[in-house]
């Protein structure tokens, strides 16, 4: 590739005046199209979404932590565009990929989202084009999947075109860490592809961490989210021996975290959820598998967090059953159904889990979420209940799920008849007298 590409395409990075291509508008490529758009680069978004082409065009943002008054003024000032049609890429300086990386039913990765957007980038990107990959996947797929792609068109990766990795971190809820003060893992496929990645992300994060190379970002990238399923695995499993032995698992972690070398504080819940954290571990061992090296350690935490749903609905019949109800027939209300607090994501929610049980077993089940206004189980659609007191006192058991801020755990407290509370949110009130603390039985008539 003549130097110029190189040089030219750098100028625009650093000048923040580069045409961007951020291909997968949802809970990543959203907020990074925002951010890149914010710095000053003309972003173009890609989605087969067409409700999600025409929303963020409208002025209106799908996502929560994306306020639509930021939507609209840069669609307004014309630095933020979306689409559904690939051939806008024909323009880009630059185009990253954050599409979904999932499991099938045999947890074997599928990359189809990461392929199909390669492929059809690489019939229209020119050449001295920077091409980034931030969905989360095992180590190898940058130069196994993304750069063939290319390869197979004429490009020389690396030559002709240049090709980087770089993680998202993407923490939804989190108003604390965003785009803009979360470090940064980057990697490039050759030192001027790093060079560019590092002036691409410098424009919008204020701390970058270069690594040797691709592989080692991509791997770097799972054990974030292994190491923390992992730990959650251990005090999932730590909270049902505390419940045999009735002892507070909650009072065990607060005097364990006081000791200040050798510790670090994990909490237990109800089972993982987002996209990362329940699905990264099988991607790592699958692909360690084809390397003959087991990973039964990491399968392992996976199988013990995966296995929490039943535990939630076990407690829930136990509980009922203490009171000489059954579960069949029984109405049962979730409080907050996203998978983590103050946040509307539903990806991998465990709450779907739970309801599919308590269905399944006969329960008659609703939720209350400010931040979810409606969730598909099973083809079905559920709505979130109005109105907190009257939703409580609807139920003959309330779960919670997602200890949003913005739910008034006191009336909680005061209204719901019995509570299995997962996530210790009653118990932070110092009242667990008068609830189901989860795990240790009580409740109320």
């Amino acid at each position: 590739m003549p130097a110029g590409h190189k040089e030219e395409l750098l100028d625009k990075l650093n000048q923040r005046s580069a045409t961007v291509v951020v291909v997968g508008l949802g809970y990543v490529g959203l907020p990074l199209a925002c951010a890149l758009a914010e710095a000053g680069h003309s972003v173009i978004g890609i989605d087969l979404s067409i409700e999600k082409v025409r929303g963020i065009n409208g002025g209106v943002s799908h996502i929560e932590d994306v306020p639509p008054s930021q939507i609209k003024h840069l669609v307004n000032q014309r630095r933020l565009s979306a689409t559904n049609d690939y051939g806008s890429a024909a323009k880009a300086d630059v185009a990253i990929i954050a599409v979904p990386t999932p499991i099938d039913e045999y947890r074997v990765p599928d990359l189809g989202f990461v392929r199909s957007a390669a492929l059809s980038l690489a019939n229209v990107v020119s050449r001295g084009t920077l091409i980034v990959l931030e969905s989360t996947t095992y180590p190898g797929t940058t130069e196994d999947v993304i750069v063939p792609a290319f390869r197979d068109r004429g490009y020389a990766p690396g030559v002709d075109l240049f090709i980087g990795y770089s993680p998202e971190r993407i923490d939804p809820g989190n108003r604390d860490w965003h785009i803009g003060n979360t470090p940064k893992v980057v990697s490039g496929l050759t030192k001027s592809c790093l060079e560019l990645v590092i002036a691409l992300y410098g424009s919008i994060t204020s701390t970058l961490v270069p690594v040797s190379n691709i592989r080692t970002a991509e791997i770097e990238k799972l054990f974030e989210n292994i190491f923390r399923g992992v730990n959650i695995a251990l005090v999932n499993e730590f909270q049902v021996i505390c419940d045999a032995f009735n002892i507070d698992i909650w009072e065990v972690i607060k005097a364990c975290s006081t000791k200040p070398y050798g510790y670090m504080t994990f909490y237990p819940g109800p089972g993982l959820g987002g996209h990362c954290v329940p699905v990264d571990p099988f991607y790592l061992a699958w692909k360690a598998r084809q390397l003959n090296i087991n990973t039964e350690f990491i399968e392992l935490s996976g199988r013990v967090n995966a296995r929490m749903p039943e535990y939630v609905v076990h407690k829930v019949e136990q509980l009922l059953n203490a009171r000489q109800r059954a579960l069949n027939g029984a109405k049962v209300g979730l409080l907050g159904v996203a998978y983590k607090k103050n946040s509307s994501d539903v990806r991998e929610s465990p709450a779907i889990k739970i309801i599919e049980l308590l269905l399944k077993e006969g329960a008659i089940v609703t939720y209350h979420d400010p931040h979810v206004a409606e969730l598909r189980v099973n083809g079905h659609t559920l709505h979130s209940e109005p109105g907190l007191n009257e939703f409580l006192a609807g139920q003959d058991c309330a779960v919670v799920v997602a200890d949003h801020a913005s739910i008034d755990w006191a009336v909680v407290l005061r209204y719901a008849p019995m509570v299995v509370d997962t996530r210790n949110a009653l118990g932070r009130l110092n009242a667990a007298a008068a609830t189901f603390s989860f795990p240790t039985e009580g409740g109320t008539d």
